[in-house]
């Protein structure tokens, strides 16, 4: 929820877990198909590069968010890919990738190619952390992610250093008056000259289009004739990209939590506003009828402390980081990406309102940033500016979200300020968007099923009806869960393990509307 992170990030609860245990506690657009006919997927191959030798996998960089190496089932690799497509005999730039190869060789589908959104969130980093989930599919599939241009290893965009970026969060990123709104944006645009400084030559080539380029170029380096996929959160948008681009070149592939394509950022803010206020209230009814209801929050008990929060920060653990209103809105949020999480968010806002100290809405706050416990930044939140402000052609400004500032606290008291001024993230920025909205119709694809949560705080429920529809008839093939945080198959719901496993290795379309609960 803050201003360089509108769009969502499937890895969110991963990450959660990870922070709280080490602390103790497009450019170009193209709006037609691109090339399906003529060649095939192996002479295209040849034709544009092939795969580095497969090797034992280092640890992820400080820019994909570090950690350990993630041991021997994985191999890593890089695919040279032409920077700007428009010259593709010109410049390279080598995407990052990571796989594990499928247990059942006997019976093996294919690679299937994941994208964990963000957009900015490492493929690399993020693959292995929750390959448990993906096990059933392994078993007859190579288990494949890569980072995706700009992000992490694969010409990571890099804006400010991790005291700067300290900085910025420390700015008020609500204002309330002309001095404060002066403040953000001149911060806002130190943050972009930074980004056009260090990462100019790579900004106009970090969009959505080049990167589903980069997907078709991994297809045909993998050897496979199709592109078996699956896309959350933002790699929901990537997928219905690389769809209506290569709409005879996709095999079966998976949509969940599910980004809109049919709202621009306003749009898309306002309604990711009212999803965390939607998901805000089902975890404070649930919280109520627990044993512990009686130190349960309220909504009235959050608001009044974020109140307080704007004037008075609260001392942490981190010497010279006070939490911050605008951290703590982060906070509440991130711990809003998955009911297992919804425990720490109890015993953070307990902490803030019996003991006065804000450390694990901090670091609830620092896990949506990409921050570790020791002080780094990954580069998830330049990658996500960068990605975003390549595909949005809109640019708004501070009267823009002014005028909006009434829809957006009637959608949300606790998150609607932060939606709305997040808007400013691609004011001044350096590139021209590639779109009003995406393209993502697909005729002549095979069916893509498209999976929406109904208790969805940032991809919010109708944005998968949305691209069911947009996708096309006979390609969306919309499927409901009834539950709670962001994305349905890694909820653990068996239903829904069920109902994509059958569709991913035996092929098997789901009806449409089927419901799990």
């Amino acid at each position: 929820m803050s201003p360089s992170r509108p769009r969502a990030l499937a890895l969110a609860g991963a990450a959660l877990a990870l922070v709280l245990t080490a602390a103790g506690c497009g450019s170009g657009g193209g709006s037609g198909s691109d090339g399906d006919g003529g060649d095939s997927g192996k002479d295209r191959a040849a034709r544009q590069g092939t795969l580095g030798d497969w090797k034992p996998c280092a640890a992820p960089t400080a820019l994909q968010g570090g950690g350990k190496a993630p041991g021997k089932d994985w191999e890593c690799t890089k695919l040279p890919v032409p920077l700007d497509y428009a010259r593709p005999d010109g410049p390279k730039i080598d995407l990052a990738l990571i796989r594990a190869r499928a247990t059942d060789s006997a019976h093996r589908v294919g690679s299937l190619v994941f994208n964990f959104g963000g957009p900015g969130g490492s493929g690399v980093a993020t693959l292995p952390e929750l390959a448990k989930s993906y096990a059933g599919l392994r078993a007859r599939y190579d288990l494949v992610s890569f980072d995706p241009r700009g992000v992490g290893e694969s010409a990571g965009v890099r804006c400010l250093d991790d005291r700067e970026l300290d900085a910025a969060d420390a700015t008020d990123a609500t204002p309330d008056d002309a001095g404060e709104t002066a403040a953000a944006l001149a911060q806002n645009k130190r943050y972009v000259q930074a980004c056009a400084r260090n990462s100019g030559k790579v900004l106009p080539h970090v969009g959505t289009t080049d990167a589903a380029r980069d997907l078709d170029r991994l297809r045909a380096a993998l050897g496979d004739e199709k592109l078996n996929y699956f896309g959350i959160s933002y790699g929901t948008e990537l997928g219905g990209v690389y769809a209506h681009l290569f709409p005879k070149r996709v095999g079966r592939a998976v949509l969940d939590a599910v980004v809109d394509p049919s709202q621009d950022p306003a749009e898309g803010s306002l309604a990711q506003a009212k999803g965390f206020q939607l998901a805000l209230g089902d975890y404070l009814k649930d919280c109520a009828k627990g044993a512990a209801a009686r130190s349960c929050p309220t909504e009235e008990s959050i608001t009044t402390l974020l109140k307080r929060l704007d004037a008075h920060p609260l001392p942490t653990a981190q010497k010279g980081r006070p939490l911050t209103q605008d951290q703590a809105v982060n906070g509440i949020a991130a711990a809003l990406y998955s009911e297992d999480t919804w425990k720490y968010l109890t015993a953070a806002l307990r902490e803030a309102g019996t003991k006065g100290t804000g450390t694990t809405l901090q670091l609830l706050s620092d896990s949506l940033a990409g921050r570790s416990p020791d002080g780094h930044y990954s580069n998830l939140q330049a990658a996500n500016r960068a990605i975003s402000c390549a595909d949005a052609e809109q640019r708004y400004t501070a009267d823009d979200i002014t005028s909006r500032l009434p829809a957006f606290r009637a959608a949300s008291p606790v998150f609607g300020e932060s939606a709305a001024w997040a808007l400013l993230q691609c004011t001044d920025w350096p590139v021209k968007g590639a779109w009003k909205t995406p393209d993502v119709r697909a005729d002549g694809s095979a069916p893509i099923v498209v999976i929406g949560n109904t208790g969805d705080p940032a991809t919010p429920y109708e944005g998968a009806r949305t691209m069911t529809e947009r996708l096309g008839k006979g390609v969306g093939v919309g499927v409901t869960y009834r539950g709670e945080g962001h994305g349905a198959y890694n909820s653990g719901n068996a239903c829904m393990t069920r109902l994509v496993d059958a569709y991913l290795l035996d092929g098997k379309v789901p009806k449409e509307g089927t419901t799990c609960s």
